[in-house]
């Protein structure tokens, strides 16, 4: 059964990760590019480490949220963001900010919406909402997740302009550790229990192999969009931070249309519109070298590439038992994030070549790729009946 008051603490403490995690995702590449003086090479380096380390701690994470408990798992995972910032803030050093992004999963993997920055909490998080919430209005209340988290992060962007880069990261630790209380205040049923073969294994495949190539597309260019703006166009953090707000704002804002696009064009075919929108935008974008059509494509392409986040999410979690959807989240993040790092690894070389075009030209190829496998898992038009999973 559903709880308003549960679902509204949960609510505020996503809205305090979603601050602190759009302070970081802006700062965190004007900090290793124009404070250390670093090559996108080194900041490609950290960003895969953190990629990886946010695999290993989403897998521990969902796994937990099955065997341990949601909430108790929610709480531990939500520690880490409060800590690698303050970590960062007290780093001199470069060698010392790497095992803070690494706790902190600075991995840039996405979405402010949809995980990035502290995103390790999401498996758990994802359990919970899915618990509390109404079986058929579960792609709606993961729209309105997505939404909050979405504003909130394009807000913590914004703030990014008015405090020193350094300071950001002491800001984003007494912001995000501020939601951890609300979080023991939620009731929700335990489901406790213990590690047993997965039922849905052939569902949650599907969902992994196409997560990875999700995964790797999305690293090739999504960590260097702030980047390609500060070495292609030399925009100033001031200006960067006013966009990526806007960016995230109207993201979120396309969230909110994901329950109807679920009714109108089901599972599919909502994936198939919207990143295949994305994909042909991303294809031109570095080859434009018009800054105002560049950031116009900016502004655009997070609302089709996480439009459909929300409808995958709340799928994934219909398709499978209740007493393993922890694991599955989890082990659809890992593979994500693991083919994350390999494409941020292949985009950093890249880019520190200047090979500007290449990332994005990749992209295209990998998530047509991605798309086609949509349709021969899912099929462009039918749907598992409510309740059952997939064969």
């Amino acid at each position: 059964m559903s709880s308003r008051r549960e679902l509204v603490f949960l609510a505020l403490a996503r809205v305090t990760r979603s601050i602190a995690a759009g302070m970081i995702n802006l700062a965190f590449p004007y900090y290793i590019l124009t404070s250390f003086h670093h090559a996108p090479l080194v900041l490609g380096f950290i960003y895969v480490a953190a990629t990886l380390a946010g695999a290993g701690l989403s897998l521990l994470a969902g796994i937990g949220a099955d065997i341990w408990g949601a909430r108790e798992t929610l709480v531990a995972t939500n520690l880490l963001l409060p800590l690698s910032a303050i970590m960062v803030y007290l780093s001199p050093s470069l060698w010392a900010i790497v095992p803070a992004a690494m706790i902190g999963s600075y991995a840039s993997t996405g979405s402010l919406g949809g995980g990035g920055v502290g995103g390790v909490a999401q498996p758990a998080q994802s359990v919970m909402l899915a618990r509390l919430a109404p079986y058929r209005s579960r792609t709606g209340y993961f729209s309105l997740f997505t939404f909050i988290a979405g504003i909130a992060g394009a807000l913590g962007a914004l703030l990014g302009k008015v405090i020193a880069v350094r300071d950001i990261f002491l800001f984003a630790a007494i912001i995000s550790a501020a939601g951890i209380p609300l979080l023991w205040c939620i009731r929700v049923d335990p489901k406790q229990g213990k590690l047993a073969r997965l039922k849905a294994g052939r569902v949650i495949g599907r969902f992994t192999l196409t997560g990875m190539l999700n995964g790797f597309s999305q690293g090739l260019v999504v960590p260097f969009l702030i980047p390609f703006f500060i070495l292609v166009y030399h925009v100033p953090r001031s200006e960067m931070s006013v966009l990526a707000f806007a960016a995230g704002a109207l993201g979120s804002l396309s969230i909110l249309g994901a329950p109807m696009l679920e009714r109108k064009l089901g599972f599919v075919r909502s994936i198939l519109m919207t990143r295949g929108t994305a994909l042909l935008l991303f294809v031109i974008f570095p080859f434009i070298r018009l800054l105002p059509l560049s950031e116009a494509i900016y502004l655009v392409v997070p609302s089709l590439r996480i439009a459909g986040l929300p409808i995958q999410q709340s799928e994934l979690t219909k398709q499978v038992g209740d007493d393993e959807m922890g694991r599955a989240l989890g082990i659809n993040r890992v593979a994500r994030l693991v083919a994350t790092s390999a494409g941020i690894a292949v985009s950093g070389h890249l880019m520190d070549g200047a090979h500007f075009e290449a990332p994005f030209f990749l992209y295209g190829l990998v998530m047509a790729a991605n798309l086609a496998l949509y349709i021969k898992f899912f099929g462009a038009g039918r749907r598992p009946p409510d309740g059952t999973a997939a064969a």
